[in-house]
């Protein structure tokens, strides 16, 4: 890969950084100060960053092969990234709405790398909203049922 092509990716990672942080901003600030080495900000940025990172390294490195190979990696890894996020405590369930978010922001870093930044930005602001906007209309609605 060409010192201009890694110049101009470095912008790619950047992005992924900042829309990841978007997503993670949210996720650190739902944390209880006992969960803080949940997946929160750093973890949702190092999950984009990586993502974009892995598919711009595939996209730029690899011309020859076929790129799609790693993307599909990527979302099963992450997968299982964001099982380890998830725990049953007494019948219920904890954080996946967090793993979701990192398998989310994972496909936002994916985006990001593939020169879609439109489309990573307006994901990341549908998947803010889901978060932060649902989560609002949820307890108002569902909060008698706890």
């Amino acid at each position: 890969m060409s010192l201009e092509t890694q110049a101009y990716v470095i912008i790619d990672l950047v992005m992924a950084c900042l829309f990841s942080g978007i997503i993670g901003m949210d996720r650190e600030r739902k944390l209880e100060e006992s969960e803080r080495s949940a997946a929160g900000l750093r973890t949702h940025i190092l999950v984009g960053l990586g993502a974009c990172l892995f598919t711009l390294v595939s996209r730029h490195g690899f011309s020859a092969a076929d790129t799609s190979r790693v993307a599909a990696q990527v979302v099963s890894g992450i997968g299982f990234l964001g099982a380890g996020v998830i725990f049953v405590k007494r019948e219920h369930v904890k954080n996946l709405t967090t793993a979701a978010s990192i398998w989310t922001t994972a496909a936002v870093g994916m985006a990001v790398a593939v020169d879609a930044w439109l489309l990573a930005a307006a994901a990341t602001v549908i998947i803010w909203g889901i978060l932060v906007l649902l989560r609002r209309f949820e307890e108002k609605q569902f909060s008698h049922k706890s």
